[in-house]
């Protein structure tokens, strides 16, 4: 039979199912429900609401409830899956299809009253065979036992066996926890404290009483430093105790979390020093022991674990360089010279290749006409970030990374140049000679004889005209090596002057064995020559005899840092050959020194 509008009525029926496949289907969805509450592992079935449509009886078991009287809760409370956002976000994904599975470790009360921790797993199930109905499986699996083991595992990796301290991976994990957690903790007070510190002379007691002794005394410092960190803490913002870890070897760090200012930090590191002066008495050794400590304290915002340690690191270097047991707090200004220094250093080398080193001459008067009889070369350095730095900024450092030589060869060829043009241009009788300084690691670690007669020999410098000058204590311990290039370069016509002489050794004896021409008086000596109406009588004394000494040698003498006309006037009634100073001129550039005394 036929409709109307041309179907036919079977087409427009729903067929139902055949008995077979309906007797199937129930089965199955017997069989399912059969293992869902003999199942020993806690499960629930819950709709896209996240409510629970059924429990199975380990589930009720669980959370202390009847299954039945579970139906139509909320399956996040039970379950704790609200009280961490990313774990309730993740939920809230495979809730809304968006996700496949989210599995998650949580702690839940038991209702016998302690914790266990289980693992959470929450995905989707078929729909319901006779409505449809999408739902969630979310099935909890007892996991103390292993949580258990693995946190004893992590304990012993994440802990000193010595002292049992905390070990330098758990420090750095909680310090970094403790960062993000000032930064974003409104209670807190945003600020972090560090106390850096080993103890001096620890490996004297390893070397004379063994490792076993030393490990005791370890042990016994960490316990000292746990009580004075308990102590700080009780008296403090009442925030928990302090981290006490060790770091390694007998390097510790104590952590002040919200620390609540820098009186709070150092009190603690004052705490440590004095709890370790006392005596420790080991195995029948009684051993004194002391700390040197580096205190940082610092608003965490902005502040990085790497960048706190760093902080600590200088610090405590800075309390052994003042001097050991003792604390010493990090002070900015002190690390941004310290960081200056080191930029400098690595730089020097290429800064000599790039030319941005440059030199300027200060001149050198005769007491007795006036006239200028040489210049001294002054290197300084035109720093493309610092400006133009003067020799006391990086002579040292290139003294102690060895670009001195480099260094010292390009300014020693470069004031040769300068003073064979101007003897060229300027022809004279007495023409200016050209002092220049020379550090004693250029004798060492260069061929400085072969370096000075290659340079002349290029500049056409007659050696007459050449000055070196030597710290009096690099010349006066002068012997081998030292002392044979200073005499080959004096048989070579080459001046030797000994600079700041008087500050040194001052080893008069040695002085008439040694190949040198001229003295350079420290400006210290010139100083007490400053005021005519008050006199330093001891001073001109000195300076007297000194000169005397000097002429019964064959010397010459040069007086530095000669300021006033009274001064130059007192050096001169004395005997002094030459004065060097502000009062005739600063250092200036080559052209300048041509027109002043040529």
């Amino acid at each position: 039979m036929t409709e109307r509008n041309g179907t036919t009525k079977e087409s427009a029926e729903v067929r139902p199912a055949p008995a077979g496949h309906r007797d199937d289907a129930a089965a199955s969805l017997g069989d399912y429900r059969a293992a869902f509450h003999a199942g020993r592992l806690a499960m629930a079935v819950l709709n896209r609401d996240g409510l629970v449509l059924a429990a199975n009886p380990a589930f009720g078991e669980l959370v202390g409830a009847d299954p039945e009287e579970l139906v139509a809760a909320t399956a996040a409370d039970l379950t704790d899956l609200g009280a961490d956002p990313r774990v309730w976000t993740a939920y809230r994904e495979v809730l809304c299809g968006r996700s496949d599975r989210m599995r998650c470790t949580r702690r839940l009360k038991h209702p016998e009253g302690h914790s266990v921790w289980v693992e959470v797993t929450v995905e989707p199930l078929t729909p319901e065979p006779l409505s449809g109905e999408e739902r969630m499986l979310l099935s909890v699996a007892d996991i103390s036992d292993r949580h258990d083991l693995l946190a004893r595992l992590r304990h012993l990796q994440m802990h000193d066996p010595v002292t049992r301290l905390p070990n330098r991976a758990l420090f750095f994990e909680r310090l970094s926890a403790a960062l993000e957690a000032a930064s974003f903790e409104p209670a807190g007070t945003g600020r972090i404290g560090l106390c850096y510190l080993d103890l001096d002379g620890f490996k004297a007691v390893n070397d004379t009483l063994g490792h076993r002794v030393g490990d005791r005394l370890l042990s016994a410092v960490a316990q000292r430093l746990t009580r004075c960190a308990e102590g700080t803490a009780d008296r403090g913002s009442g925030r928990g105790e302090h981290l006490v870890a060790r770091l390694g070897g007998d390097e510790f760090a104590l952590l002040v979390e919200n620390s609540t200012g820098t009186d709070q930090v150092a009190e603690l590191a004052q705490r440590v020093l004095d709890a370790l002066q006392r005596p420790f008495d080991l195995a029948g050794q009684r051993l004194s022991v002391s700390a040197s400590i580096g205190v940082v304290e610092r608003t965490a915002t902005g502040t990085t674990a790497t960048g706190l340690m760093q902080a600590a690191d200088t610090t405590l270097y800075w309390a052994k360089e003042d001097g050991k047991a003792r604390w010493t707090l990090f002070d900015p200004e002190r690390n941004a010279h310290r960081m200056t220094r080191q930029a400098l250093s690595s730089t020097l080398r290429p800064a000599v290749d790039r030319g941005e080193f440059t030199l300027e001459y200060q001149p050198l008067i005769g007491l007795g006409d006036g006239r200028a009889q040489g210049v001294e070369a002054l290197v300084r350095w035109r720093h493309p970030q610092f400006g133009t730095l003067p020799p006391n900024r990086f002579i040292a450092l290139a003294e102690e990374n060895g670009a001195i030589v480099e260094l010292g060869r390009w300014v020693l060829e470069r004031a040769c140049h300068q003073a064979r043009a101007w003897q060229l241009a300027h022809p004279s009788d007495q023409p200016l000679f050209v002092s220049v300084n020379v550090a004693v690691r250029q004798v060492w670690d260069s061929d400085l004889v072969a370096d000075v007669a290659g340079i002349l020999a290029e500049t056409g410098l007659p050696p007459e005209l050449l000055q070196l000058e030597l710290t009096e204590s690099a010349v006066m311990g002068s012997a081998g090596r030292p002392l044979q290039a200073l005499q080959a370069l004096s048989d070579m016509g080459v001046r030797i002057a000994i600079d700041d002489f008087g500050t040194g050794y001052s080893n008069l004896a040695y002085l008439s064995r040694l190949p040198v021409s001229v003295l350079k008086l420290d400006g210290s000596f010139v100083r007490g020559f400053r005021s005519q109406e008050h006199p330093n009588p001891a001073d001109e004394m000195i300076v007297e005899a000194l000169v005397a000494l000097a002429h019964r040698l064959g010397l010459t003498v040069t007086a530095e840092c000669v300021e006033s006309a009274e001064q130059a006037e007192r050096l001169r009634r004395i005997g002094c050959d030459t004065g060097q100073g502000w009062l005739y001129s600063r250092p200036v550039a080559p052209d300048r020194v041509a027109a002043l005394f040529i």
